[in-house]
């Protein structure tokens, strides 16, 4: 059993930041990939940030220069640093990860529960 815990939502000023974070707990023997993606009220769920166990990242081309991504293998957690927030990135910001679980063959594809980001004008 795999869970993500995110947390560090909230309501910011556009052009505001804030600090997602999400771990992992259970029984993990690797993360193979951890990152965070976001839907919007009538839109698609949609990749904002990933990094992978080799350090390699991937960003959506809208948050690019203004959100970093970052992880702490020790931790199993992953952070989200938005700044420059706009108001089009209101949505609720969920975390992913592509874990192995120990004793398993496979990997498991995991989502947290979602939390709240809201940018106002």
């Amino acid at each position: 059993q795999v869970q993500l815990v995110e947390s560090g939502g909230g309501l910011v000023q556009s052009g505001g930041s804030l600090r997602l974070s999400c771990a992992g707990f259970g029984s993990i023997f690797r993360i193979n990939r951890m990152g965070w993606y976001r839907q919007a009220p009538g839109k698609q769920r949609e990749l904002v940030a990933t990094t992978t166990s080799d350090g390699d990242t991937n960003y959506a081309d809208s948050v690019k220069g203004r959100f970093a991504i970052s992880k702490d293998n020790a931790k199993n957690t992953v952070y989200l640093q938005m700044n420059n927030l706009k108001p089009e990135g209101t949505a609720v910001y969920y975390c992913n990860a592509n874990v192995k679980p120990k004793g398993w063959s496979e990997d498991l594809n995991c989502w947290g529960q979602g939390t709240q980001v809201t940018v106002s004008m």
